[in-house]
C-alpha cells in the first residue's frame, strides 16, 4: 500500500501515531513492583512529552480488587494471562486494537492468538517466562529435572526447600506431578493432589516469594522460582541451576492493558505501541530479567542474557503450559486445600 493510500485509510485516532509531537499530558501506570525500567519511562516521557506516574502492586488479585472498586485513577495495568481473560470478560479493559498499531507487526507470532486475548485486541506483551524451581547444584548433585524434588525430595533436601506462597502455582505443580488435569473437579484426583501436598509439606522450610534471597543467602538449597529470577540468582551463585521438570512446566505472560474509561486513553495507546518496538521491549527484559513477546528484541540484549539457559530451554524440555482460570467450583476446593496446607 502506498503512503498516500495508507494515510487516507487511517482514522483520526490513528493519526496520533504519525504525529507523536502532538502528544502531551499524563499517563498513570499500575504495574508489579520492581518490574519497570526507569530508563524506559524516561525515554517515553521525553519522546512524547508525557508525564508518567507509576504505582506498584504485589499480585494480580490486589490489582483486580482495586480496579473492580472503580475510580482507580490508572490508565495502564499489567495483568497476567489468566487475569486478562477475567478482565475482558468483566468489561474492565478498553479494546485498543494493538494488533493494528504501527508496531503491532512486531508481536511474536507465538503470542498473537493466545487464549486470554486471541488476536491481541486489548493487550501487548510485557514479559513472559516459566515457573519451576532452582537448585544450588554445589549442594545437591542429583537429577533436578523432576517435580519429585518438591513433592518427594531425597533426605538431603528435606527442610531445605522454599515453595511459592501461591495457590495456583503450587496446586498446578502438584497436579502435574500427580498426572491429573489442571483445574479438574474430579474428587479422586483432588484427593490425590491433596495427599501429595500434605505429605510434602514437612519437607518444606518456607512459603515465600522472596526466592532470590532465599537461595542466594543459603537459607535453602531449592526454591520454587521463575526462570528470570533464577538467571539473577545465578549471577550471584553460578552453581544455581533452573529445572525443566519432565512432568511439565508452568508458562505465564504479563500483558499491558488499558483500563475501560481511562482518562488518558490516547497516551495509553501510545505507550502500548511504544512497547512493541524491539529496542524498547529489550529495555524491559534487561531490567526485569525475563523474555518478552516482541520479535527482534534479542539483538538488543546482552549476549550473556540472550543466550542464557533460563531463556533458552534445552532440547526435550517440556512446552510451557498456560493455564486458563479455573471454574469457580474448583477454585473453592483449591482454596480449602490451600487453607489447610498453610495451617
Amino acid at each position: 500500500m502506498s503512503r498516500k493510500k495508507l494515510m487516507a485509510a487511517v482514522s483520526s485516532a490513528v493519526l496520533l501515531w504519525a504525529v507523536p509531537a502532538l502528544a502531551d499530558g499524563e499517563l498513570h501506570i499500575y504495574n508489579w513492583g520492581d518490574y519497570t525500567n526507569p530508563k524506559l519511562i524516561e525515554k517515553f516521557e521525553k519522546q512524547y512529552n508525557i508525564k508518567v506516574t507509576l504505582d506498584d502492586y504485589d499480585s494480580n488479585e490486589t490489582m483486580l480488587s482495586k480496579v473492580r472498586a472503580g475510580n482507580s485513577g490508572y490508565d495502564i495495568v499489567v495483568p497476567s494471562d489468566y487475569t486478562v481473560k477475567i478482565m475482558i470478560d468483566e468489561g474492565l479493559l478498553e479494546k485498543t486494537e494493538p494488533n493494528a498499531m504501527p508496531n503491532g507487526k512486531n508481536i511474536d507470532p507465538r503470542f498473537l492468538n493466545i487464549y486470554w486475548d486471541s488476536g491481541r485486541h486489548y493487550t501487548v506483551p510485557w514479559q513472559f517466562g516459566t515457573t519451576a524451581f532452582a537448585v544450588n547444584t554445589d549442594k545437591y548433585k542429583g537429577d533436578i529435572d523432576t517435580l519429585a524434588i518438591l513433592f518427594n525430595p531425597p533426605d538431603e533436601l528435606k527442610g531445605q526447600i522454599n515453595v511459592l506462597d501461591d495457590v495456583n502455582t503450587v496446586m498446578h505443580a502438584a497436579e502435574r506431578y500427580a498426572g491429573v488435569p489442571r483445574c479438574g473437579a474430579d474428587k479422586a484426583n483432588l484427593k490425590k493432589v491433596n495427599d501429595i501436598l500434605m505429605a510434602a509439606k514437612p519437607s518444606w522450610k518456607t512459603f515465600s516469594y522472596d526466592t532470590i534471597t532465599k537461595i542466594t543467602s543459603g537459607d535453602v538449597i531449592v526454591t520454587e522460582q521463575w526462570n528470570g529470577a533464577t538467571y539473577r540468582s545465578r549471577q550471584k551463585i553460578p552453581a544455581i541451576k533452573y529445572s525443566y521438570p519432565k512432568e511439565g512446566i508452568e508458562g505465564w505472560m504479563d500483558n499491558v492493558a488499558v483500563l475501560k474509561g481511562a482518562k488518558n486513553l490516547d497516551n495509553a495507546k501510545l505507550f502500548q505501541d511504544f512497547l512493541m518496538l524491539p529496542e524498547n521491549a529489550a529495555m524491559i527484559s534487561d531490567f526485569a530479567g525475563y523474555d518478552n513477546g516482541i520479535a527482534g528484541s534479542h539483538k538488543f540484549l546482552t549476549p550473556d542474557f540472550a543466550n542464557s539457559p533460563e531463556l533458552n530451554p534445552p532440547a526435550g524440555a517440556p512446552t510451557p503450559e498456560f493455564v486458563p482460570p479455573c471454574p469457580p467450583d474448583v477454585v473453592e476446593i483449591y482454596n480449602k486445600i490451600w487453607t489447610n496446607l498453610r495451617k
